[in-house]
């Protein structure tokens, strides 16, 4: 038997016993336990409409699973959206145990208290024990992301003029042009100074490596990329792209992404690899084009819940 324990702020202790957990999952899954969001979430303190659920067993002074809840924007109105990620001790995933099951529910009857709405249970590389649980609970199948990856260097180099981001000074320029881009993305767009300065904070954050284009004295697009140390080895990735609408069809999303791919190998970097929807068909041709294959995918379970 295990007990869940429902936390709206984590303390240091709960933090750093979570943070293990993470780590080990980590490790074993060869990928991030949490999304880059719900991680900042956590590490933060939580902010409005944030739960962590830790999973307890009797004899184990360390959490045995962990599942987070976040909430995205219009609380308690029909539209409300809700994501939700599980992470199971690896020596946990015995055959029988059933504390992913169990999490989802109590996140789910969590959720239903507080209002109902949308949910996204996000699932990376899902297989058929995902499916299973999620229909269990009454999730579908819903959105996918790709990620691609490709060798390091690109044989095309790009043509246009980038230069470093100014932390201090490019904040609010750059989020203007973004939020007009992913204007109606569920995660990149609506970004606020606040979201900023949360990943100008991480450690990996490097402003050279945050190349900007201008044009007539406007900020045209931008390449972010992002080196992640997995072990021995370094992948980089071009984190976000993207174009202001006002410069759409002239060909920078694809110089944007050569001049990210040139920085990350003058890094020495052997490869690189970034994140895309599934149904963006545009941008999966673009990366097709620049040599990038889908390494795997992630999905998300989705279902509404009633109040």
């Amino acid at each position: 038997m295990h007990e869940i324990d429902v936390k709206r702020h984590l303390a240091d202790q709960d933090l750093a016993t979570v943070a293990e957990l993470l780590a080990q999952a980590a490790d074993a899954d060869a990928h991030p336990a949490l999304g880059e969001h719900a991680w900042l979430d956590l590490v933060q303190g939580g902010r409005q409409g944030f739960a962590g659920l830790v999973a307890r067993e009797p004899g184990h002074p360390h959490p045995v699973g962990y599942a987070q809840v976040s909430l995205g924007p219009h609380r308690g109105s029909p539209s409300s959206s809700w994501s939700i990620e599980v992470v199971v001790d690896p020596h946990h995933r015995t055959p029988g145990n059933t504390i992913g099951e169990d999490l989802l529910h109590a996140a789910l009857a969590l959720i239903r208290d507080e209002g109902g709405g949308h949910v996204h249970l996000w699932v990376n590389q899902p297989g058929p024990y995902h499916d299973r649980m999620a229909a269990a609970a009454g999730l579908s199948p819903g959105r996918v992301l790709y990620q691609m990856r490709r060798e390091l260097p690109a044989e095309e180099k790009a043509t246009i003029h980038t230069r470093p981001f100014r932390p201090g000074q490019d904040e609010e320029r750059w989020l203007e042009v973004n939020n007009r881009a992913f204007q109606q993305h569920p995660e990149q767009g609506g970004w606020t100074v606040e979201t900023m300065k949360l990943r100008e904070a991480q450690p990996w954050f490097d402003p050279e490596g945050f190349l900007l284009h201008e044009r007539d004295g406007r900020l045209a697009g931008f390449c972010w990329t992002k080196v992640h140390s997995t072990g021995d080895q370094a992948l980089g990735e071009i984190y976000v792209v993207a174009v202001d609408p006002g410069f759409s069809n002239q060909g920078l999303g694809r110089q944007l992404t050569l001049a990210g791919l040139g920085y990350l190998a003058n890094r020495g970097l052997s490869q690189a690899m970034l994140y895309v929807d599934a149904t963006n068909v545009p941008a999966v041709k673009l990366y097709v084009g620049l040599g990038f294959t889908v390494n795997h995918i992630d999905r998300a379970y989705t279902g509404d819940v009633r109040p």
